[in-house]
């Protein structure tokens, strides 16, 4: 039986694998990779173990956030988190935009951190070089470091486990990370106010949820990529805006083979999509809403095909955020123009829907006694009034559907061994 509240959150189908219990607890909590339910922490069966994991607890954002604690000044706010500022831009920089997901910002302003001086290093995710399906965390102190972790990277990822080395060294590290990652780094910074003062700057990239690593295989299987090969490279999205879904790989003789690649449209819309994480199903903060900074696809103007320059829509969520970025452009490091507070919704339609459904799969799960995330202060019960008839009605029997068809309601079991 399960009796820490890290183990419980793993259980009840919470977590979100962002890592940062194990950052912070590393003799005692470990991040596994379960090809099922992603990147999740095991806790050491200890009387240590256990005492870690409840200190771990206030670190954690999977069972829920305070947007109390967020300064919410009207509706754009209330449904998004707070926009400060809002701008549509690129990295001048002609290899990072081409190399980024969209038009290259967050490799470009985490560029700006270091070369500013804001931050000495960056705390990201990169592919392992032993095994590009998988993802590790890394702290980047020049542009080397940070070209690796450019582009997504739509797979299971766990970037707060560098708050541990943060916290025990005495450099200024900036962090990007997932919207959920970001919401735990923010706690684990009010929880720790020495761990606060190391991070400088917080950057969140809009995010649709988490696919497994077996969607990750479906990918490779519809890439053509042997099951004997050594797989070299795997990419996502960049190269061009959004970029082909594209692996690399070499067989026993050392030949090495490139796939054609996939769009993003059918990669993301009909692969990985659909083995997104549960707990990304429920989640109502898809971009950012307690981040310095967050980016994303500037979808309302949409690419010219599948090799556009790119675009990335920036919003200001801080002061500090708002100085960052003005910074950056005034620079030369950012080319952007600003925009209406309102782009957000213009550019990111199929979240506000999201957040709205997220209402519904919440009460559904309640009515079937499963424990669901509580974000305190969210008004996400008014984006639900906005849907439809047919999508409210979908938000909650939808749910239902998927909780006796998955069987939601067994507690989550992660295999006991770190990746």
């Amino acid at each position: 039986m399960t009796t820490d509240p890290i183990s419980k959150i793993v259980a009840c189908n919470l977590c979100t694998g962002c890592g940062g219990c194990a950052g912070a607890f590393p003799e005692f909590i470990k991040m596994v990779d379960d090809a099922e339910h992603g990147r999740r922490p095991v806790v050491d069966a200890s009387a240590e173990g256990q005492r870690a994991a409840v200190a771990a607890a206030n670190y954690c954002a999977g069972g829920g956030t305070d947007w109390n604690s967020l300064s919410l000044q009207d509706e754009i706010d209330q449904a998004w988190g707070p926009v400060l500022a809002t701008w549509e831009g690129w990295a001048s920089d002609a290899e990072i935009r081409h190399r980024g997901s969209s038009g290259g910002a967050v490799t470009a302003l985490s560029q700006f951190a270091l070369m500013s001086g804001v931050a000495s290093g960056v705390a990201h995710v990169a592919a392992k070089p032993q095994d590009p399906r998988l993802n590790e965390a890394v702290i980047s102190r020049d542009m080397d470091g940070l070209m690796r972790g450019a582009g997504s990277r739509y797979a299971q990822a766990s970037p707060a486990e560098a708050i541990g080395e943060i916290r025990q060294g005495n450099e200024q590290i900036a962090f990007v990370g997932k919207p959920c990652d970001v919401a735990s780094v923010s706690k684990a910074m009010q929880t720790d106010p020495q761990l606060g003062r190391k991070i400088p700057l917080t950057i969140a990239i809009f995010c649709a949820g988490a696919p497994n690593l077996s969607a990750t295989q479906s990918l490779l299987d519809r890439l053509g990529v042997p099951k004997n090969a050594r797989l070299t490279d795997l990419r996502y999205r960049g190269k061009g805006w959004p970029g082909l879904m594209q692996a690399e790989w070499e067989d026993r003789a050392g030949v090495r083979s490139v796939s054609q690649g996939v769009t993003y449209a059918e990669g993301w819309g009909k692969i990985l999509q659909s083995s997104r994480r549960w707990r990304c199903r429920v989640c109502a903060d898809h971009t950012g809403a307690f981040a310095d900074i967050s980016v994303g696809d500037p979808w309302h103007a949409p690419p010219d095909g599948d090799i556009d320059a790119g675009r990335s829509l920036i919003v200001a969520r801080t002061a500090r955020g708002v100085a960052f970025v003005e910074a950056a452009i005034a620079a030369g490091v950012l080319v952007a123009d600003a925009q209406s507070r309102d782009v957000i919704a213009r550019a990111q339609p199929n979240l506000s829907a999201t957040h709205g459904a997220v209402w519904g799969r919440r009460v559904a799960m309640r009515v079937l006694g499963m424990v669901a995330p509580v974000d305190r202060g969210q008004q996400i019960f008014g984006l639900w009034l906005k849907l439809s008839f047919r999508q409210k009605v979908q938000s909650v029997l939808g749910t239902w559907k998927r909780v006796f068809r998955e069987r939601l309601w067994r507690p989550v079991v992660v295999a006991r061994r770190s990746q």
